[in-house]
């Protein structure tokens, strides 16, 4: 694994810089992502967690019946992002906190969903994060993922590869490959991959779903009683 090839502090300085202009620089970028997203997550709905949430862009277009919780390592992020709900209104956001992802002071098995944009490549250890997600995650619930998948072959692995120490500086790694998402499912008891989708236009974004399979215990309470 390459788990250690991003820090913290270099993250959380990243964003920091970012947090004053990220949607106008980001904005309409990742426009199409974050709406693929909510849509997935609204399939469920419910409670969501946002990891990542940043300046909480994503927050005013999820349907109001839905119960949201934000988080980010950023507290620049998270002030725009409560800016946000307070101009919209957004009485179903039920908190925003600053929490890191590999460590989510939150209870097992409390939301729905959990939704993450643009946030697995920019963590230090993707496969303890995505623990965490599973960990807060109920059973029968989604994890919904946003994100740049390294291409395998061709210019464009060659560009990542040539890119990948600039873009760590700036608090993310390019390269990222899909085999470390596939085998983190099929080492992750009860987690599989629903769905992996290119997004339009390139397909340098994909969406993935992965879900938590029920209790099979509890199951068989409810149906026997």
């Amino acid at each position: 694994m390459q788990g250690d090839e991003l820090d913290k502090g270099t993250i959380a300085r990243a964003y920091a810089r970012w947090a004053p202009i990220y949607d106008l620089v980001f904005g309409a970028v990742f426009e199409r992502g974050r709406q693929a997203a909510i849509v997935a997550a609204e399939r469920i709905g419910g409670r969501i967690l946002e990891v990542g949430v940043g300046t909480g862009i994503s927050l005013p277009d999820y349907a109001r019946t839905n119960r949201l919780v934000g988080v980010d390592l950023s507290e620049p992020m998270l002030r725009k992002a409560q800016e946000r709900v307070v101009a919209h209104r957004l009485e179903n956001v039920e908190a925003l906190a600053v929490m890191d992802a590999e460590r989510l002071g939150l209870p097992d098995d409390c939301f729905d969903v959990v939704v993450a944009q643009y946030v697995i490549t920019a963590v230090p250890h993707p496969e303890r994060t995505l623990d965490e997600f599973a960990r807060v995650l109920k059973p029968g619930g989604e994890i919904v993922l946003v994100n740049h998948i390294g291409a395998e072959t061709g210019l464009r692995r060659a560009f990542e590869q040539w890119f990948a120490p600039v873009a760590r500086r700036l608090g993310w790694r390019p390269e990222f490959p899909w085999a470390r998402l596939k085998t983190w499912a099929e080492r992750s008891d009860g987690i599989e991959v629903i769905e992996r989708r290119p997004m339009p236009p390139l397909g340098h974004f994909s969406l993935i779903r992965f879900g938590k399979r029920p209790n099979r215990a509890l199951h068989g309470v409810a149906a026997s009683a």
